[in-house]
């Protein structure tokens, strides 16, 4: 066979097989398989987004009600699944991310009451990985279910099980999976269990280690000089640790004692760790080596997020310093390299973010969602809608062209992707 018959052969099998894929649904403009999307960072690499909107707002897909909570959707494939709170039941919803319509839905009973507020739903958005779904109630109920029918599989209580308390406004974390193993940050202090390994398939105790309670924020993954780690923010830390056996890699104070709140997630970039919170935590902006960590500098005053992850885009940082029940909320812009804010939206109000096709897409609390330019130079919005009323507090989630918004009592779906790809 000569060279120019096999590029044929090539090109005609690869043609094939990218048909193939088409006419099967498997090719999508991406996942959303858990909190912060595919890579935890709240970044969509592979969507594609519209340059503007109708005056009255990006084209409503479906919409339909759910119970309480502010756990935001997942999104895999031809399944989007919403975790959410019916009278005494915690529910797990797998929809039809297309229609809205329920492929299944199953549930667990619950008693949960938090020590402060009404919002007694769940706050952790749900986690898929090979074809198991994992959700932890805020009661500390954590369960994997089969993601083709909602089966249990298997269940802990960490609370009870590893004499964690529940904090606050209850258990946040969104388990994360890898390599197995499914990571939760428990919090039992006093069993040495602030994180816990459990076999994805069995569920079974792989590791436990820290000793140090549970903080609202979600552990995330990052590979640094070749080294894999597993990064968490607990109670009163952050931690590295060996995501193998447990092992602690590096860990540094963060965190105050009182009534604090740490939820955003950290997040690694250019071989730099970057974690924030409000309540007079501020940030820290650090350089990770493959056992150590070394900060550059902490302050309160660049950024104190509440919950809101900061955005990286080419070594800058968009986030939302301040807090949501506590006004003003400032949009910014700022290098964490040299401690410099670029730009300011002040009174913005607080917000969550996602950043796809160089934009930003914004949900603020308040049910207005903003599409801006991702630009150092200055906050350039490219169109508004008020798209909820009441409190939209979950992160939102992108997949397929689609946005999925939700308040206290309805989940929207909203056509938000480039029209050229329709």
């Amino acid at each position: 066979m000569t060279d120019e018959t096999m590029d044929r052969v090539i090109f005609w099998g690869a043609a094939v097989c990218l048909l193939l894929q088409a006419a099967t649904g498997e090719v999508s403009a991406g996942d959303w398989p858990q909190i912060l999307g595919p890579e935890r960072n709240g970044i969509a690499s592979d969507e594609r987004l519209a340059d503007d909107w109708p005056e009255n707002g990006p084209a409503e897909v479906w919409r339909r009600p759910v119970g309480r909570g502010f756990a935001g959707a997942a999104v895999e494939g031809e399944r989007a699944l919403i975790f959410h709170r019916e009278g005494d039941v915690e529910r797990l919803d797998a929809l039809d991310p297309a229609t809205g319509e329920v492929l299944w839905e199953e549930g667990s009973p619950t008693r949960f009451q938090p020590q402060y507020g009404r919002d007694d739903g769940p706050l952790a958005v749900p986690t898929i990985s090979d074809g198991r779904v994992i959700t932890l109630g805020p009661s500390g109920s954590l369960i994997c279910r089969k993601l083709d029918s909602g089966e249990p599989a298997w269940s802990h209580n960490i609370r009870d099980e590893f004499d964690a308390r529940e904090g606050f406004f209850g258990m946040a974390c969104s388990p994360l999976v890898d390599d197995g193993k499914v990571f939760v940050n428990v919090g039992g202090r006093e069993a040495g269990a602030g994180m816990v390994a459990f076999d994805l398939e069995s569920g079974e105790v792989v590791w436990k280690s820290v000793a140090d309670g549970a903080s609202y924020s979600s552990p995330i993954l990052a590979d640094v000089d070749g080294v894999r780690h597993l990064i968490a923010l607990t109670r009163m830390k952050c931690v590295s640790l060996d995501p193998q056996n447990g092992d602690v890699r590096f860990e540094f104070p963060f965190g105050l004692r009182g009534p604090t709140v740490t939820a955003a997630n950290p997040i690694v970039f250019d071989g730099h760790l970057f974690v924030s919170a409000s309540y007079g935590i501020g940030a820290v902006y650090a350089e990770v080596g493959s056992d150590s960590v070394e900060s550059v500098w902490s302050s309160n005053d660049i950024m104190s997020s509440q919950y809101t992850t900061c955005i990286e885009h080419e070594g800058l940082l968009y986030g939302v310093d301040g807090r949501q029940d506590i006004p003003p909320a400032d949009l910014k812009c700022f290098d964490p390299r040299t401690q410099q804010v670029l730009w300011t939206e002040p009174g913005f109000g607080y917000a969550t973010l996602i950043k796809a096709d160089g934009k930003l897409l914004i949900t603020k609390t308040d049910g207005e969602l903003v599409l801006a330019k991702l630009s150092s130079e200055a906050f350039q919005p490219l169109a508004r809608a008020k798209v909820l009323s009441g409190t939209v507090r979950a992160l939102s989630a992108l997949a397929g062209g689609r946005l999925f918004v939700r308040n206290e009592d309805t989940l929207l779906c909203l056509s938000v992707g480039d029209p050229a790809d329709e």
